[in-house]
């Protein structure tokens, strides 16, 4: 089988043209990628974060330096939980706010010129493609780690 040929390849072609389009537009606002996403990300009544790092596939370092620049940036701003003090959770600012809806409404965008090129029953069939392919990762990633003696990915 020919690279080319693989769902791999589809995959991470389309990822990378997508984060090069995304990095784009982060730089015009001055953030990252990763920034934008965990903007996004981040509701109104806030996220533990705990939480965030593996929504974004981060290590917890990686996050701490992350949540702390954007807090430089005046972005988020933490509040610990009344009930537990351990658990912090991560707010926007109004200026986080702001940008968080400026990169939805980029995001919206571009999804919307793609429903214009995709017929509706393609992307249904893409979208269950997808969670085929999920569900394969789970179940050798599952097996991978039984088969190692490993749990929870430790």
């Amino acid at each position: 089988m020919n690279i080319e040929q693989t769902v791999d390849f589809h995959l991470r072609s389309t990822l990378f043209a997508m984060r090069r389009m995304y990095n784009l537009l982060a730089l015009e606002n001055g953030i990252t990628q990763g920034i934008g996403y965990a903007l996004v990300n981040i509701g109104k009544e806030g996220v533990p974060a705990t939480k965030i790092a593996p929504m974004m596939g981060m290590t917890s370092s990686s996050l701490s330096r992350l949540l702390k620049k954007m807090e430089d940036d005046g972005l988020i701003y933490r509040k610990p939980e009344k009930e537990d003090r351990r658990v912090v959770r991560i707010f926007l600012t109004q200026k986080g706010i702001k940008l968080k809806n400026e990169i939805k409404d980029v995001v919206i965008n571009f999804n919307k010129k793609l429903f214009e090129k995709i017929p509706k029953k393609d992307f249904e069939a893409f979208a269950r493609v997808n969670d085929i392919i999920k569900e394969q990762v789970k179940e050798d990633v599952a097996e991978f780690q039984e088969n190692n003696g490993l749990r929870n990915g430790k």
